[in-house]
């Protein structure tokens, strides 16, 4: 049994290790970019080895898109459960976010902002996939501000999905601004822009920012 577990616990650390390395390749690349045959020059392994992993070059990416959803939720998500419901738990949130947006430790940025680009017009299983993330994101944003009204912090009057939609449009300008556009003052501006989003529905209840905006610090 403990051989067994092992082995298990092996296959999934060799198969997380090729993942990171395929979402390394298709930020880079795209996911269009991403073959069976550029990650196999990339880990060194077999072309048959990687079919044996993922079936085809479509759950291949596929897997990808799940892992980078995952190393989203561990960096984004995850880490502010345990912050106080509310505009502190909303604050802390969208701070990982923009930040891990703009400075994700990937070559071109956050996989999911460039898959939603890359896909939004294409049909098909890997759309699909795009976009029900994305729901799934714009639901845990709408969620923290239910919660926030609920701990009386916005005003009851707050549309959670309004709410949600420029949020998430101040995190994708803060990718475009920063990557694209090289500016180094795209997280400052992000934290600033979101803060001003807050001051409109919060209430005189709502706790303040902890401090102001520290100046991105990223090399490129």
């Amino acid at each position: 049994m403990n051989a067994a577990l092992k082995t298990a616990s092996k296959g999934e650390e060799t198969r997380a290790a090729i993942l990171d390395e395929a979402v390394r390749i298709a930020s880079r690349l795209g996911l269009e970019g991403l073959t069976i045959g550029t990650l196999a020059d990339a880990t060194d392994m077999s072309k048959s080895g990687l079919f044996a992993h993922f079936g085809s070059r479509e759950g291949l990416q596929l897997a990808v898109l799940d892992h980078g959803a995952r190393n989203f939720a561990s960096h984004v998500v995850e880490p502010v459960i345990s912050v106080e419901r509310g505009v502190a738990r909303l604050r802390a949130m969208f701070n990982r976010w923009v930040g891990w947006t703009i400075d994700s430790g990937l070559p071109g940025g956050c996989i999911l902002i460039s898959a939603a680009h890359e896909y939004d017009d294409r049909p098909g299983p890997i759309r699909d996939a795009v976009a029900g993330m994305q729901r799934r994101g714009i639901s845990v944003i709408a969620r923290a501000v239910t919660l926030a009204v609920g701990a009386g912090h916005l005003h009851r009057s707050t549309d959670p999905d309004q709410f949600a939609f420029e949020m998430m449009g101040i995190v994708l300008v803060a990718h475009h601004h920063g990557r694209l556009l090289g500016d180094m003052e795209a997280q400052n501006r992000a934290i600033a822009a979101f803060e001003s989003l807050l001051s409109r529905y919060a209430t005189p209840s709502a706790p303040k920012a902890a401090s102001s905006p520290v100046a991105l610090n990223r090399a490129r």
